[in-house]
C-alpha cells in the first residue's frame, strides 16, 4: 500500500509526542513506511512497535497468524527474534494475557493502545 494522506502521517504516540518510527528493515507498519501508522483502512490496528520474541512468533503462529514464514511475493520477509514489527494492538492484548507479551518501542507505539492498556502496564514493557 503507497497511499500515505497527510492527516495519516501526524500521528502521536502513547507519550504524547510525534510518532517514531519502529523498523525499517525489515519494513514495518501497515503502510509499510516504518511507522506503526494507522488510519481506516488498518482494521487490525497494527500500532504496536513490539521487539519479536521466539515466544510470541510462536504464539502468533498458534493463533493462526505466520509471521516466521516468508511471502516474497508480498514482500515479506518473515520475522526472527529481535526484530521490530507493527503488530496488531489485540494481538498484544493477548499475548499479555497468555504471558508472552513481547517488549515496546513506546515511542513507536500509536497513541491508540492506551484505549486497550493502561501506561502503566506499557511502560512494564519498554525497552
Amino acid at each position: 500500500m503507497s497511499y500515505h494522506p497527510k492527516a495519516e502521517l501526524n500521528q502521536t504516540n502513547v507519550l504524547g509526542t510525534a510518532l517514531a518510527s519502529c523498523c525499517f528493515d525489515p519494513l514495518t507498519g501497515y503502510y509499510r513506511n516504518g511507522f506503526c501508522h494507522t488510519g481506516a483502512g488498518d482494521v487490525g490496528l497494527h500500532t504496536v512497535c513490539a521487539k519479536m520474541t521466539r515466544e510470541f512468533l510462536e504464539f502468533s503462529v498458534a493463533k493462526g497468524n505466520d509471521l516466521v514464514t516468508p511471502l516474497p511475493e508480498f514482500g515479506f520477509p518473515g520475522l526472527q527474534p529481535n526484530d521490530f514489527w507493527c503488530v496488531c494492538a489485540l494481538r498484544w492484548v493477548e499475548a499479555l494475557d497468555a504471558g508472552v507479551a513481547p517488549p515496546l518501542k513506546l515511542a513507536a507505539c500509536h497513541e491508540s493502545l492506551l484505549e486497550l492498556v493502561n501506561i502503566e502496564i506499557l511502560q512494564q514493557y519498554a525497552i
